[in-house]
């Protein structure tokens, strides 16, 4: 069946629910597998560091006084709470630091918008490992096909953090495979995660921006558990009159939900960070980086530095003058000016207070030409420095562009991993998670992994 006739036929919503519900755990080829464990992993390492967080212990503090049974982990911390507020507490935290990985179809942060969900669910389920993996997929290639065909103006042009609203639907997917739903409960988890789907990105460089996430997986799992009880709602939301598609996108395309994904999977296109911030910023820090190293740049040999970019990148991380580390963390100036001083854009510390407030970044940053452009894509920076003695120098740089080699990637991730996790859990333990997580396909039950989670 094609795809304008599969779309008449079963209607959108249905098409992308029934899709999603049919994947299994043998459809999976090795490398998507480990790319999902890959994307487990990322999101453990990001959700202990960023356990501590004010806004962590603030959600922790707030779900424990509402109570109710100790279904799940609350990762990094001893406490145990029902699956959802679990969820809830858990997605916050992954996301409090925005070092978690992105995929530029939805356009926002996959795996912080299900793996919440989707882990809680499946510790109170005593779920296997495969099973986990394969309803992860399931969920992530939904939301970004759902994101598909509402971009570019769901999130370019109206504003929505589609993190929160598009991953909305992630969550709702994945938590239905788990829970084997049939085709019309799937479709109405759909309609019932869509009519509480919501986030602003004009919350960027608050704390409201990680509770997208932790909202984003909690309508998920509530989604897919009251489907799961006979609750209804509207199994076409996507396509209807004053549906989701409808009412969040100018530019609304239910074809494109239906293409080619680039190597079969959009998994495959998952982003990792390796610096702490807004991926907007990751190709200029990349271009300050291979300048400064290439050329022993100082922060006194700079006399001005012109910074070309998408003029989407003007609406999300250019915040001038930050005055804390989570505002820095959306500064294209600031982490620019980080780069070219050799401060270490991957290190959690460093987008603090202090950096924000440093002269010698401050007077870096001040020299910075911002010129925005449009279509020039949202991975890519060119970065022109001329310095005092009148050189001139040119970086170029896509960070959109995935790893060709996974096996080369898992690598990076571990160390990412143990950077982040061994100051929390210590070396042994640290060290069981990792393992636990690498074969993740052939665990028997989950509870075991989410154990070893607690701080």
């Amino acid at each position: 069946m094609n795809v304008i006739t599969d779309i008449a036929a079963q209607g959108l919503t249905r098409a992308l629910s029934e899709q999603a519900r049919a994947l299994t755990f043998a459809d999976l080829p090795e490398e998507i597998r480990a790319l999902a464990r890959q994307c487990v992993l990322d999101y453990v390492a990001c959700t202990l560091a960023g356990a501590s967080e004010p806004l962590t212990t603030m959600l922790l503090a707030e779900m424990a006084e509402q109570g109710g049974a100790t279904q799940a982990a609350v990762i990094g911390h001893a406490a145990r709470l029902p699956a959802a507020s679990a969820a809830l507490v858990n997605g916050a935290a992954a996301h409090a630091l925005d070092f978690d990985d992105v995929n530029l179809a939805m356009p926002g942060h996959p795996s912080v918008a299900i793996l919440p969900a989707l882990l809680a669910l499946a510790e109170v389920q005593g779920s296997s490992g495969a099973a986990v993996i394969a309803a992860f997929v399931a969920g992530y290639e939904l939301q970004c096909r759902i994101g598909k065909t509402i971009s570019p103006g769901h999130y370019d042009v109206l504003g929505f953090h589609a993190t929160a609203t598009v991953g909305s639907f992630g969550a709702a997917a994945a938590c239905a495979h788990l829970l084997g739903l049939d085709a019309d409960q799937a479709a109405t988890a759909l309609g019932i995660a869509a009519t509480q789907a919501a986030g602003l990105k004009s919350m960027f460089g608050t704390m409201c921006k990680p509770l997208h996430a932790g909202k984003a997986t909690y309508n998920g799992l509530l989604a897919a558990k009251l489907a799961a009880r006979g609750f209804t709602s509207r199994t076409d939301v996507l396509e209807c009159a004053q549906g989701f598609a409808r009412t969040h996108s100018p530019d609304f395309n239910p074809e494109r939900a239906f293409a080619d994904a680039p190597g079969g999977y959009y998994i495959r296109n998952n982003l990792f960070k390796y610096h702490a911030a807004c991926y907007l910023t990751h190709a200029p820090i990349e271009t300050a980086s291979a300048l400064r190293a290439q050329h022993g740049i100082t922060p006194d040999k700079v006399a001005r530095i012109h910074l070309q970019l998408d003029e989407a990148c003007d609406r999300v991380c250019n915040i001038p003058a930050p005055t804390t580390g989570l505002e820095a963390k959306f500064s294209l100036r600031l982490t620019t000016a980080m780069a070219l001083a050799g401060v270490d854009t991957g290190g959690l510390t460093n987008y603090s207070e202090a950096t924000a407030t440093d002269p010698t970044l401050i007077a870096l940053r001040d020299k910075i030409e911002l010129a925005f452009s449009p279509g020039t894509g949202t991975t890519k920076a060119v970065l022109t420095l001329d310095l005092t003695d009148g050189t001139r120098l040119t970086a170029r740089h896509d960070s959109g562009v995935p790893a060709p080699n996974v096996a080369d990637q898992g690598r990076r991730l571990d160390d990412k991993f143990t950077a982040l996790v061994e100051p929390i859990l210590g070396r042994s333990k640290a060290g069981d998670l990792l393992g636990e997580i690498n074969r993740l396909d052939t665990l028997k039950d989950v509870r075991g992994l989410m154990a070893l989670c607690a701080a």
